[in-house]
């Protein structure tokens, strides 16, 4: 008699993450996969980018040789169980230059290194809040900011543990917030208002 070795059978959630990654959206959307659902996001506005834009000039001039700015870099955190891994794109990545942590990666890059994310609420404000807030903390990143438009807040994050992030301090649009190291400034939110 011989044993005849077959592949295992793909899981829902093999064929779920297969047809993620071979997802086709149209021009300007982006697609993600968070805790388990595909989120199609349509192109930003003009005030979702003037906030991006005011944030970059901040962090690239306070920290001219520390830090790196990225935009729709594709990181791929743990996520929850039995769900396969977030395929998140954050609206900044920020990370040490001299990591080059960039330089060679793969659409979809594990997040070791990356010192910030940000995100400013657009459609789906509560991904921003919970969701992508989990998936960050999950994978370590020390800060998140999130800019919520519909409160009118910037909130950081920080000290993720246990899928979450232990502390976070909102600030109102208009009021200085405070970055701790390695950016150790105050982002200035008055273009906000």
């Amino acid at each position: 008699m011989t044993a005849m070795a077959h592949e295992p059978m793909p899981t829902h959630d093999d064929i779920l993450l297969e047809g993620f990654l071979a997802l086709e959206t149209p021009t300007g959307f982006r697609a993600e996969l968070i805790e388990g659902d595909i989120v199609v996001t349509p192109p930003t506005d003009g005030d979702h980018e003037e906030y991006l834009a005011a944030m970059n000039e901040q962090v690239v001039s306070a920290s001219a040789t520390a830090m790196r700015w990225y935009g729709g870099k594709g990181l791929k955190l743990p996520g929850l169980e039995p769900n396969p891994a977030d395929h998140v794109i954050p609206d900044a990545t920020i990370a040490p230059r001299a990591l080059r942590l960039f330089r060679g990666a793969s659409p979809w890059m594990a997040s070791d290194g990356v010192a910030m994310v940000i995100e400013v609420t657009s459609t789906r404000p509560r991904n921003d809040r919970v969701a992508k807030r989990h998936g960050y903390a999950r994978a370590g990143i020390p800060l998140y900011l999130l800019v919520d438009r519909d409160k009118s807040t910037v909130t950081l994050f920080s000290e993720p543990k246990d899928g979450d992030y232990r502390e976070s301090h909102s600030t109102p649009f208009g009021k200085p917030v405070p970055l701790p190291a390695p950016f150790s400034f105050d982002l200035e939110t008055s273009d906000f208002l």
